[in-house]
């Protein structure tokens, strides 16, 4: 009896081992993961109004990604990365770094995009960034990093795999390399994609913060003293714990859970 059967032997391209470099960085990390329920009740309701009384499009993550971009400018201090032993180097700029998939030789791979200066752009600027890249012609030579590469970027795509893991070891240890080309925190959505009843625990990430927006689910909640039903975003945000402590994460998380249940960035298109 064979106890194989039929099968197929496929190449691990290209695409997938870049991928696996960068996922590695995650574990590098001493990452601290939080689980938690987000209220999007009121935000989901502006957004179907947006849509249907303006015919405005609006991107649910785009709005996440706001919301994140607002709270960090508020908490300055977490808007950081490693650079070298010794120093922390704090940005202005929150810029968001998002997985957007593409088809590259009939194969589903996420293309790196970073929203510069999120905290600076509305919901409707944002939604529209995003759209555009999705509609962005790729291939397998810009399928990483997207069409629009710096000389450094390019030249990494081409080079062989220990020149690869060189330059991540160099922009590893460089807060401002790293920002250029990395961003300084992520956002990843696996519940827009098909249903996903749940959470997802991530790696790590290649930024300080890391945002994953799991699925949506309707629960009973406490509003104004009565138990209604509510919609609830499952919600992981992992952090690097050698720049973040309990405390300023904790204060972190309350402002940014404030924003999204007011609906921040929606009364205002």
């Amino acid at each position: 009896m064979d106890r194989v059967g039929n099968y197929q032997v496929k190449p691990f391209s290209k695409n997938r081992k870049n991928i696996v470099l960068i996922i590695s960085e995650g574990w590098r990390r001493h990452s601290i993961h939080g689980v938690i329920d987000v209220d999007v009740t009121r935000g989901r309701k502006l957004i179907d109004d947006c849509k249907q009384k303006k015919g405005l499009d609006v991107s649910f993550t785009g709005w996440i990604i706001k919301c994140v971009a607002q709270a960090l400018s508020e908490h300055k201090d977490l808007n950081a990365l490693r650079q070298g032993r010794n120093k922390l180097v704090v940005f202005d700029d929150v810029d968001v770094a998002i997985p957007v998939e593409r088809m590259v030789d009939d194969e589903p791979l996420p293309m790196a995009y970073i929203i510069r200066r999120a905290n600076e752009k509305d919901v409707k600027q944002i939604t529209s960034e995003i759209r555009n890249v999705q509609r962005e012609s790729v291939n397998g030579s810009t399928q990483l990093l997207g069409g629009n590469l710096t000389r450094l970027e390019r030249f990494a795509l081409n080079a062989p795999f220990f020149i690869k893991k060189l330059l991540v070891w160099i922009v590893r240890r460089n807060g401002i390399l790293k920002k250029k080309h990395m961003g300084t925190v992520g956002v990843t959505s696996i519940g827009m994609k098909g249903r996903f009843p749940g959470w997802v625990v991530p790696l790590g990430g290649t930024t300080t913060f890391l945002f994953v927006l799991g699925g949506i689910a309707k629960k009973p909640g406490v509003v104004d003293d009565k138990i209604l039903v509510r919609e609830y975003l499952n919600l992981t945000v992992s952090v690097d714990h050698d720049i973040v402590d309990g405390g300023p994460l904790a204060r972190f998380v309350d402002r940014f859970i404030g924003l999204v249940e007011s609906g921040f960035g929606l009364t205002s298109l």
